[in-house]
């Protein structure tokens, strides 16, 4: 996912490991693993709480180019809540 894609580079830029970010954002580093591959969807409030331990803005979170839709391209999934 992009979000993911974006909470990599500034963790990475931040020279934060997955634990690292888990502690400052008390996530479970396992779930950050997931979040950045886009294998787990992520609610608002836990949106804001990565921005808090990236200590970014949450704009630069999402901020990025969304794909133009196509005729083929099947609607968007509903999102689930975190499990």
């Amino acid at each position: 996912s992009k979000i993911g894609a974006n909470i990599g580079k500034h963790r990475k830029k931040k020279k934060l490991s997955f634990r690292g970010l888990s502690q400052r954002c008390d996530i479970d580093f396992a779930d950050l693993n997931r979040i950045e591959k886009g294998l787990r969807n992520i609610t608002l409030l836990t949106a804001l709480e990565l921005c808090r331990g990236l200590d970014i803005h949450p704009k630069e979170l999402f901020e990025f180019e969304m794909p133009e839709k196509s005729e083929e391209e099947p609607p968007l999934q509903k999102i689930r809540p975190e499990e």
